[in-house]
Order: C-alpha cells, then structure tokens, then sequence
C-alpha cells in the first residue's frame, strides 16, 4: 500500500424523504440560489414542487436554470454561467443525475472569474474558487454527488473533457433511495456498468500490487450493486435495493476504494468519452461495450487480475489464469447483456468503419491524461475488440 491523504468534505444526508431537507441544508449558503436541473422528469414526478416548496420554506430565493442534457454540453454550460454573473446567486442547488452535477460544478466555477470555462477543462487554467454547491441526487450512477469532477462535452471539438479541483465538492449532498423507483430499466442497467466501471478502473490499472484492502472494498461493491440491480429491476419500488445501489454509486468514487493504491488511470473512461461525445449515447452503454473489449485486450498480456476477478465476483474455479480471465470476462459480457445494455459497437448502431475516426477522438484525452501507451493505433486494436 502507497503513502496517502485520505479527505472527503462532503456532507451525506442520506434516507428516505431528506429531500425535503433541502432548504434546511442550503440555507446557510446564502439566501439566493441558483436551481439546476434537466428537463421535465423532476417536474413529472413530483421531485420538483418538493425542492421549491422546502426552498421557499426556508426563505430562499430561486433563480432557475434547466435543460442540462443527459451529455451537458459547453454550449448549455456558458449559458448557466451568464446567468449566474446576471443574478449573483450566493449558491447553487442541483438536481439531477450526474450530468446536472457535472454542469452545476461548473457553473459554480465560471461564476466567479472572468476565465473563459473551456480553458478550465483543457488544463489552461485551474479552479480557485467556486460557489457553494448542494446537490439532490436523482439518478446513482457517476458518484458526482461526492467528487470535485465533472464532464463536459464541447460540440464544436466532440472533446468530452473533465475538471477536478478542490472547490468542486459539494457541500452537501441529499441522497433519497425513493427518488430512484420512477427510473427506467435502461437507466438502471446504464448506472450499475457506470458504477462498475468506477471501481475496475484502478483495481485493474494500479501500480501497487498488495491492496487487499482496497480490492476487497471494491469486489464488495461490485458484487452488491449487481444484486441491488438485479433486485431494482424485478421490483423497482425495493427500498433497499433503491438504497444499496445508491450508497454503492456514491461509494465507488469518492476516492476511498483508490486510497493507497498508488497511480492508476482511466483508459475505459478514455475510449467510451470518444463514444458519447461523438454519438450522445449513454455514458453507461458506452461503457458496457468498452469494457469487456478493453478486458480482453489487456487481459492477452497480463492475465492474473482477471483471473482474480473471476473468482471473487463469479466463483469461477481452476487452474489456468488464462482461461479464468477469459470466462470472467464473457460472464461480465453476458450480464451486461442480461440487463439490458449494449455489448458492442454494433448493437449500438456504431459502424467499424467509424473506429479509426473513434480511436483520433479518444487519443485527444489520452493525451491530456497522460496515457502515453494508448496511441490511435492502441486504442484502434481495443476497439476492434468491441466490435
């Protein structure tokens, strides 16, 4: 195990109905708040008149600013952040999945300097500041809701970057299973290969070898939100189910599974931000074909952590780590696919044809991340594997 600061200042309120908290938690922010959501479903099912009316009660101001894409776009963003230089809130309230999260952390930064955002995400310029932010967590997926990270797509460029900086977390964060029981089946399955995917990245990619502690932590999760799914999708209205789902998405990446395992990266989240920035497919069925591609293609050179994960998420038995990884990674495959999510390009409606034009896009990030081993012609072999 690595040396490592271990610190996470957001505040969890979780249970069911806390968001009728949410005036009581913003209140010391400010008196005025600026209220980020997407489009209609909080207004649909009911989530929307509860924040207001809780909002109001507590003597806040609202200034409202909707329509955040499942994919937040720059373009969407700039606007949010013109409206918060206009009407000065003292803070921002957010609710939403992790794309109304993501696009929220960004408005709280550009809201406070004259730096053009964009320069934020390209590593031009780096976040100082921000307001302060209180989110409704509506969709578990991205963990967003106990993170300084949010993404965001430039359509003009298809450059689907991120920003990740101290003043970026949330204050509070209001976590309330029931939200959950309106979410689709395709949204469930999308958000459990997204919370997968959080914790494979470093168990997969880490350095340091000796982590029992971590590895532990992360099968745990992933063995319990593949439950939780499974249960969520035979009775969507399973409070307990709803529950270990959204605890385990906020788990996943709130940078406590990944303490003290040393340096680590992305490279699934690398290739699949190429996929929804080019084709606004969502970010957990883009994962789902990533994944089991980008594990076979490691899995060829360095089989053992795979084998590893055979054992402990599937209780697949013998001998050969060859054959091991190569059974665990079909039955993640399969599951998948046995939830509802897309396994591969071509279920997606992805042409093969497209991957060299994929594999410059995804290159761009791989770039800015550092990944040096991925060139087009690396990322390009992964992706054939996802075909």
């Amino acid at each position: 195990m690595e040396n490592f600061i271990f610190h996470n200042p957001t505040r969890i309120v979780f249970g069911e109905g806390v968001i009728d908290q949410v005036g009581e938690q913003t209140r010391p922010h400010g008196g005025k708040v600026l209220l980020v959501y997407g489009r209609n479903s909080i207004k649909a099912n009911g989530i929307y008149d509860r924040i207001t009316t809780s909002l109001v009660g507590a003597g806040l101001e609202i200034v409202e600013f909707s329509g955040v894409k499942p994919n937040p776009v720059l373009s969407h963003l700039r606007q949010g952040i013109e409206l918060a230089k206009k009407e000065r809130p003292d803070c921002l309230v957010a609710v939403g999945g992790g794309s109304v999260l993501d696009e929220a952390k960004a408005i709280a930064a550009g809201a406070v300097t004259d730096i053009d955002v964009w320069d934020f995400f390209t590593g031009k310029a780096t976040i100082e500041k921000a307001l302060p932010l209180v989110t409704v967590l509506t969709v578990a997926a991205t963990g967003s809701e106990m993170n300084p990270t949010g993404v965001v797509t430039n359509e003009e460029t298809l450059q689907k970057f991120e920003i990740s900086a101290p003043p970026l977390y949330p204050r509070t964060s209001l976590l309330d299973p029931t939200v959950l029981y309106t979410l689709s089946s395709d949204y469930t399955a999308y958000s459990c290969v997204d919370v997968i995917s959080h914790v494979i990245e470093a168990y997969f990619t880490a350095e340091t070898r000796h982590t029992p502690i971590q590895d532990r932590l992360v099968e745990n999760i992933i063995v319990s939100v593949m439950e939780s799914c499974e249960t969520c999708l035979e009775d969507p209205h399973s409070y307990q189910g709803r529950a270990t789902f959204m605890w385990a998405a906020t788990l996943a990446l709130n940078g406590l599974p990944v303490a003290g395992v040393g340096s680590f990266s992305f490279p699934n989240h690398m290739i699949e931000h190429s996929l929804s920035a080019i084709y606004d497919i969502a970010h957990g069925a883009g994962l789902a074909i990533v994944i089991p591609g980008w594990m076979s293609y490691t899995a060829e050179k360095s089989p053992e952590k795979f084998a590893r994960f055979g054992r402990e998420i599937f209780g697949i038995q013998g001998n050969s780590e060859t054959q091991l990884a190569h059974e665990a990674i079909q039955r993640l495959k399969s599951w998948f696919a046995k939830i509802g999510a897309p396994v591969s390009l071509e279920e997606a409606g992805i042409p093969a044809s497209d991957i060299p034009a994929i594999a410059e896009n995804a290159s761009m990030l791989a770039r800015k991340w550092g990944l040096d081993a991925y060139t087009v012609d690396e990322i390009a072999t992964v992706l054939n594997h996802c075909k």
